[in-house]
């Protein structure tokens, strides 16, 4: 028996990058996989004909999660169509770097929307549906302990969600629900070659300050958050697990 049979999961932004791949574990875990996605349609439908033609259960959907009646909307959607809600792993994020010289109004409101208030408004409405041994997982980033320069504003967005999840693990303690984060190091992934990073002195520095010695890969993340699913992790409420490879 896999670790999250009969479970139903929503993973926020899990159309490409560790989303992706949070969506593939969990389903090659058991569990039935709503994947959200905010634009990449075809990014989404690729993870689920992957986790299908393996054999797992999964349908995406779209919802911008920073919108209330949309993160709404994504939950409805996968109760209609699963019955029932076990797990929510809020992964949907945006970052951005920008030096103190380069920070705007627009970019500061476009990662603090995604990043921090997206993950109130899901987690929000998750909850109104996890049940006793219902799990929530937060994406945060071990930058916020690198102190990168120019990620003033998303090491912010990060600062914020860890402390929120502290605050979610202990509120919903008493209904039996348990709120965990993982903090990745530097992971390849099309968000990275994206901006630049994958191949340039940044990615360099990032390696070198690595004890293991390599850059992550987006499974070795996802197996991490698939343990904090599962009732493996059921004595683990309010940790922050950094899965960087070392770094701290």
């Amino acid at each position: 028996m896999s670790k999250l049979d009969g479970k139903v999961a929503v993973v926020t932004g899990g159309s490409k990058g560790i989303g992706a791949a949070i969506a593939k574990a969990l389903a090659k875990e058991g569990a039935a996989v709503v994947v959200n996605y905010a634009s990449s349609k075809a990014g989404a439908e690729t993870v689920v004909a992957d986790i299908t033609a393996a054999g797992g259960k999964a349908i995406a959907v779209q919802a911008d999660v920073s919108k209330a009646a949309q993160a709404q909307e994504l939950v409805e959607a996968a109760v209609k169509r699963f019955g029932r809600l076990d797990v929510l792993v809020n992964n949907s994020g945006v970052y951005e770097f920008a030096s103190i010289e380069e920070i705007t109004e627009e970019h500061y409101r476009r990662l603090f929307d995604v990043n921090v208030l997206g993950v109130l408004l899901a987690t929000q409405a998750a909850a109104k549906h996890l049940g006793e041994g219902g799990s929530v997982v937060n994406i945060s980033s071990a930058i916020t302990h690198v102190h990168t320069p120019s990620a003033a504003v998303y090491a912010g967005t990060k600062g914020a969600l860890n402390a929120i999840s502290d605050v979610l693990a202990n509120e919903l303690a008493p209904r039996k629900i348990r709120v965990n984060v993982v903090s990745p190091g530097f992971v390849v992934t099309e968000g990275t070659h994206t901006a630049g990073i994958v191949g340039s002195d940044m990615e360099a520095g990032f390696i070198a300050q690595t004890p293991l010695g390599r850059a992550g890969q987006p499974d070795d993340i996802a197996e991490v958050v698939a343990f904090l699913a599962s009732d493996d992790a059921r004595w683990l409420t309010g940790e922050n697990i950094t899965a960087s490879g070392g770094i701290r």
